[in-house]
């Protein structure tokens, strides 16, 4: 590594000049902060190796120099003076490792050692997501309508403040992708882009999910653990579906919204994180606000600027853009020139209501993929719901024919339960949940029709 020695002992540095090299670095010898300042303005260090007290500039003052021009600067503090102030001074701005003189040498070369491994994970890391964001690209919102051109420049306006942004929108409908996107184009997208949903953690955990907890906090803590607010600093944390967090976390977040610090589970120490707050929400929050759901003074903090995402029904004319977008993450080799849909299934398409919106089409298209064997995908390619949707042909399911007179009352309860399943994709206790109907009850209805339509 190029590391830069800054000590106002000459003895040290005649002995960090010899053996520093002998280790494998390469080291430039400094005898006070200030010539270390100059030499940080003519080139960068994998290292700093400082002294707390130097005449004219004291080793955080480097530290924070070369911290401005290059972040992810490494520095371990030397010292015979240690004290609060000092060391508190060392966490804050991140340094490797703060040692007492005298210390051995065999100590400083693990040292080292440590910081080189800790440098080259970084570099795999950065590297590995630098291969991910070329397959997946940036976030990138599909659509030219009206309404997505509102949603693009409300994005841009709100990007490069820090003001937290609250992005309301049906399940479905892209909010984590609208979250990203404020993101990238944010001051922080070099920063951690950090997801959670709210509603998918048991709630014994979601505190410890946040904030972090140290070894032996509570049963199952075999070891301290950081949380999603410290993975996150620097950059932004998206609290998905913020509605379902739990009524005692909500003062505790709050908290950390008006403060900027965070304290582990187990912990009494407080740690400063710098995070922007992306929240999503498809509830309304005033009616849980009134409902004593939700607390008001939390309404308030993340909603500083909203974004209202439409429901695909509403932006018809994006869906055969969204469509041939989703049907390339499956045909990745498909020439641009080449026509993916016909004219029949882009009508099909959007004739559809789209109860479940963005994720529902890929859904959809993605079953279109897998039995289409040559383009273009044409409307025999889609679920079976989209064929009942036109005037259906011999062998469709007797409830859901086209007829002349009004429907029986067994075959609008029939058309109700089919579409319950399709809008949970087949998964029969959300659709009997939804209907008010028991599972058995649901079971008999269907192994009725069956019957009926056996015997008919």
């Amino acid at each position: 590594m190029k590391i830069l020695f800054a000590d106002d002992e000459k003895s040290l540095q005649k002995l960090m000049g010899m053996e520093l090299p002998r280790l494998g670095h390469t080291v430039t010898v400094c005898p006070d902060g200030v010539t270390a300042i100059a030499a940080l303005e003519k080139e960068d260090f994998d290292c700093l190796l400082v002294d707390l007290d130097m005449p004219g500039k004291g080793g955080i003052d480097v530290i924070k120099k070369a911290k401005e021009s290059k972040p992810d600067t490494e520095a371990i503090i030397l010292t015979g003076k240690s004290s609060t102030e000092s060391a508190i001074a060392a966490v804050e701005f991140k340094v490797f490792a703060y040692l007492t003189k005298p210390c051995r040498l065999m100590e400083l070369k693990t040292l080292l050692e440590g910081v080189a491994k800790k440098r080259e994970q970084d570099r795999r890391i950065k590297a590995l997501t630098s291969r991910l964001d070329r397959i997946e690209g940036k976030s990138k919102l599909i659509g030219d309508s009206s309404a997505m051109e509102v949603v693009n420049k409300m994005i841009a306006k709100v990007a490069p403040s820090n003001s937290a942004v609250l992005i309301r929108g049906e399940t479905g409908t892209g909010k984590e992708l609208v979250a990203k996107a404020i993101h990238d184009q944010s001051l922080r997208h070099s920063q951690p882009f950090v997801a959670v949903n709210c509603g998918a953690l048991p709630e014994n955990l979601i505190e410890s999910e946040l904030f972090g907890h140290r070894k032996g906090a509570f049963t199952g803590a075999e070891e301290t653990r950081i949380g999603l607010f410290e993975v996150a600093h620097g950059g932004s944390l998206f609290l998905d579906e913020i509605g379902e967090l739990p009524k005692a976390l909500q003062a505790k977040l709050l908290r950390v919204l008006e403060t900027g610090e965070i304290r582990r589970v187990g912990e009494n120490v407080s740690i400063k994180v710098d995070v922007r707050i992306i929240s999503a929400t498809h509830r309304h929050i005033e009616d849980m606000v009134q409902d004593g759901e939700f607390r008001e003074d939390l309404m308030f903090r993340i909603n500083t600027f909203e974004i209202q995402l439409p429901p695909l029904r509403e932006r018809t004319e994006d869906i055969p853009l969204l469509a041939e977008h989703i049907s390339r993450r499956f045909w990745p080799t498909i020439p641009m020139t080449h026509t993916v849909f016909a004219t029949e299934t882009i009508h099909a398409l959007k004739s559809h209501s789209w109860p479940g919106n963005v994720r529902e089409l890929a859904n959809v298209v993605e079953h279109a993929t897998i039995l289409c064997e040559e383009l273009p995908i044409q409307p025999q390619h889609l679920p079976r719901r989209f064929s009942e949707q036109t005037p259906p042909t011999s062998g469709e399911r007797p409830e859901l024919r086209a007829v002349s007179g009004p429907l029986s009352l067994r075959e609008l309860e029939m058309q109700a339960i089919h579409e319950a399943l399709d809008r949970h994709e087949g998964s029969k206790p959300l659709a009997a949940e939804e209907l008010g109907i028991s599972l058995k009850t649901l079971y008999n209805k269907l192994n009725q029709a069956t019957a009926n339509e056996k015997t008919a």
